[in-house]
């Protein structure tokens, strides 16, 4: 079986090692250009290709015929994407004599669209995984082939369920590829009108608006902690990150009765204030890198309040 694999991050890596491990002949991979704004925290999908002796391109415009013409050269009985960041056209697809695959991080039709492990994580989802599924020309929609789930724990970030919906979806490929190769995939409807769908995500959804309650607060520090943009707040005009946080377990909340939604430092400890009273406990603040101390951040406080206000 002659396939060629779109693909990116550590899912694309992870992926693309099980289709050589199941014996399918890569004829052809396409990956992204690495975003020069970007923090380089995941697997490369160039380096795995060349690693495994591999033919890649890079695929920046999925629409280029340039692109097309490629995937036509190859010939392939299968495409597959892994993570590729962009949809592929039917003009694409249909040049997979076999059918056209997509491995999604989520357990569709639930968080179809960008960033679905970022958009569980924000929304208090307790439980993902990953998808292998049709590729139709709507986006995660097509036929499902098989799904893994993974919990998500109350104090998970982004990046650790991450690392588990990689792990879930080398397990559904791994499973799935014998049916596909034979011809015989099993299609389970894919119900997107009971499903949800999100977009792409931006460093400036980070900022946290501490009016939110400190579960809601908590979520989005979870979702877009580092190695991601993480969240936000800015203070004397300084935008502190908040890279590691916690919800106090109970009877070890610190006293946050008369004080203001934000960051204060109560007993040497920086908290952070939310609009139901309720506190999440700051381990980790950042400002350009840089560990702020609970010192500094009164300082920042101060000059904040000195300052006239329009």
């Amino acid at each position: 079986m002659r396939a060629v694999v779109f693909g990116y991050s550590n899912v694309g890596d992870r992926c693309l090692r099980v289709l050589r491990a199941r014996g399918v002949d890569v004829v052809l991979v396409a990956t992204h250009r690495d975003h020069p704004g970007e923090t380089l925290w995941f697997r490369r999908v160039a380096d795995t290709a060349d690693e495994l002796g591999l033919p890649w391109i890079y695929a920046d415009d999925p629409k280029s015929p340039e692109l097309e013409a490629a995937v036509r050269r190859a010939q392939p009985d299968l495409l597959f994407s892994f993570y590729y960041r962009a949809m592929l056209p039917p003009t694409v697809l249909t040049l997979a004599r076999q059918g056209a695959y997509n491995l999604h991080g989520s357990l569709l039709p639930q968080f179809r669209g960008r960033a679905p492990t970022n958009w569980a994580v924000l929304m208090g989802a307790t439980e993902t995984g990953a998808t292998l599924h049709e590729m139709v020309a709507k986006p995660d929609a097509g036929a499902i082939v098989d799904q893994q789930a993974v919990p998500i724990l109350p104090d998970d970030t982004a990046a650790q369920v991450f690392d588990k919906v990689t792990v879930a979806a080398e397990q559904v490929l791994w499973r799935s590829l014998p049916a596909i190769l034979a011809g015989q995939a099993p299609r389970r409807p894919n119900d997107i009108a009971g499903g949800s769908y999100f977009g792409g995500r931006r460093p400036e959804d980070g900022r946290i608006d501490w009016q939110q309650p400190a579960a809601r607060v908590y979520d989005l520090v979870r979702a877009v902690a580092p190695p991601y943009p993480g969240a936000y707040t800015e203070i004397a005009g300084h935008r502190l990150v908040v890279a590691r946080a916690r919800r106090p377990l109970g009877g070890h909340a610190p006293e946050t009765g008369g004080r203001t939604p934000g960051l204060h430092v109560i007993g040497e400890r920086i908290v952070g204030v939310c609009g139901d009273g309720e506190a999440v406990l700051i381990h980790e603040l950042l400002d350009q890198g840089r560990a702020v101390t609970a010192d500094a951040l009164s300082t920042l406080i101060d000059e904040s309040h000195a300052r006239p206000h329009p």
